[in-house]
């Protein structure tokens, strides 16, 4: 069972969201027992559609507006039906045994109980034979939503995307001219082999290609990365990036389109240097003279795009990555929803559902092993004092903004906190903390000005996304501040 403090922080996570999501459902007191072993199979399913960990029933907490009120429902003196102990009888009919623990605790003077019920994993979970799905805030049978049912069970018995086949049944001409072996040589930094058979070998080892009999299959991985043409391969065409440069900062006034036709490994660099190069630049002094400076750091905008491409679903078909360039801000988006929360992208070990075509984009330095691209990109960011970047997940894409220059008198409250957050989170990545000091740098705010740094730190605290370090200390300008997850 988890400890209080456990508890308060996955409530005052889930508290944070403007809406129920499919995989927690808030009650106060309703517990009719067949309800709950319904819900309980619903949000063990959505929880594996949503690609997290667990779903959670929780009462305690006004579903309107997220507010603790306390429950007066004791699960552990519950009976199911035949009187039997609420638990077991609960265990007994969910099919498969997933895990499943009942939490309780008090908050604030008002008691909450928190069932928490593991992600599908062998096959959707039924409860007394029938399998139940969220959609929206409601429950209702599995079998109704056949397309729910199709991605769910693709989702438990998953096809590696990497290891699928882009084309089958080719000659070991057709592969050398479909796939740029001089440039997979080159970013792996081997030496090309002197004749056709070692080239093949060292693509077969690697699995960029299958051999049966005489003939070869060239798989998703070595298209998807080392393909000349993305044309070649009808399946994987929409998955080429597409680069969209706007005449202000609306879409309907597009002055530029590329689409990045080749394998993302051997386009990424000059790809980058492409996007680079159509970034707005801004006017600034330096050592007395008048320059030209790119809004956004390079090192940012290589960071966000290699994370849109090794992160995103290719089990949804129909869309690719995308770069937008505005006038005052860049939206980099990729199909599918991140598995682990936005909150956590600075800190959190790295996650992906491609993770074969991101140890190959490891080996050939396009992303890194420990999982600091977006700390750098961040970093970046911050040494340039540009607007903290915003990430947006939904059910079914990812979308980072990164945003041009900005007063703090330009900045809204959000801005703010967001900036606030972010900057703790890498200052405790970095081992260190945030202060009124390190704040105040971040945001360009004049020293005299430490009431406004501090205005917005509170803000910040009021989220729930920052805590005290050091609640003892009394000045509002020495104290330290932590991420509210460390």
């Amino acid at each position: 069972m988890a400890d209080h403090m456990n508890i308060r922080e996955l409530i005052d996570t889930l508290r944070r969201k403007d809406i129920e999501e499919e995989w927690f459902e808030f009650k106060v007191n309703y517990a009719e027992p067949q309800k709950i072993g319904e819900y309980l199979s619903a949000l063990s399913n959505s929880a594996a559609l949503s690609h997290e960990e667990y779903g959670y029933l929780i009462y305690g907490l006004d579903d309107s507006h997220h507010e603790i009120v306390g429950t007066g429902f004791q699960p552990k003196k519950a009976k199911g039906k035949g009187n039997e102990d609420l638990e077991p009888w609960l265990t007994r009919l969910l099919d498969p045994r997933v895990d499943c623990t009942i939490e309780e605790a008090e908050i604030n003077g008002a008691r909450v109980v928190v069932f928490r019920v593991g992600a599908a994993r062998e096959r959707p979970v039924r409860f007394s034979g029938v399998a139940h799905i969220r959609i929206g805030s409601n429950n209702h049978k599995l079998a109704d939503y056949p397309e729910k049912e199709r991605k769910l069970w693709s989702i438990i018995h998953p096809v590696l995307f990497e290891e699928g086949i882009a084309l089958t049944g080719q000659s070991s001409d057709d592969v050398l001219t479909k796939i740029d072996y001089p440039k997979f040589f080159e970013l792996m930094k081997i030496p090309l082999p002197d004749n056709r058979a070692g080239i093949l070998k060292r693509l077969e080892d690697e699995k960029i290609i299958q051999k049966t009999n005489d003939k070869y299959s060239i798989t998703n991985l070595g298209a998807i990365l080392f393909a000349k043409n993305l044309e070649d391969f009808p399946t994987l065409t929409r998955k080429s990036l597409r680069i969209v440069i706007y005449d202000g900062d609306g879409r309907l006034n597009a002055k530029k389109e590329h689409i990045v036709k080749s394998g993302y490994a051997t386009s990424f660099e000059s790809t980058i240097d492409w996007i680079y190069d159509q970034v707005p630049s801004n006017e600034i002094i330096k050592d007395a003279l008048r320059v030209e400076q790119k809004m956004y750091p390079k090192v940012a905008i290589r960071e966000v795009v290699a994370n849109a491409l090794i992160h995103q679903d290719f089990s949804i078909t129909g869309a690719g990555p995308m770069v937008e360039v505005f006038s005052r801000r860049m939206e980099i988006s990729n199909p599918g929803k991140p598995l682990i929360s936005p909150d956590r992208f600075i800190d959190h070990p790295p996650r992906s559902r491609n993770e074969k075509m991101a140890s190959m984009m490891r080996r050939v330095n396009i992303c890194e092993e420990r999982g600091s691209g977006i700390d750098r990109a961040i970093d970046g960011i911050e040494f340039f004092q540009l607007p903290a970047p915003e990430f947006l997940a939904d059910q079914d894409f990812m979308r980072i903004t990164l945003f041009g220059h900005q007063n703090i008198g330009e900045m809204g409250k959000a801005d703010k906190t967001r900036a606030c957050y972010q900057h703790c989170c890498l200052r405790w990545v970095c081992r260190d903390y945030m202060t009124n000091a390190t704040l105040r740098k971040r945001l360009g705010i004049d020293d005299q000005n430490y009431p406004m740094a501090s205005r917005i730190i509170k803000d910040t605290m009021d989220q729930g996304l920052i805590r005290l370090y050091d609640p003892d200390n009394k000045s509002n300008r020495t104290r330290k501040y932590i991420p509210f997850w460390s």
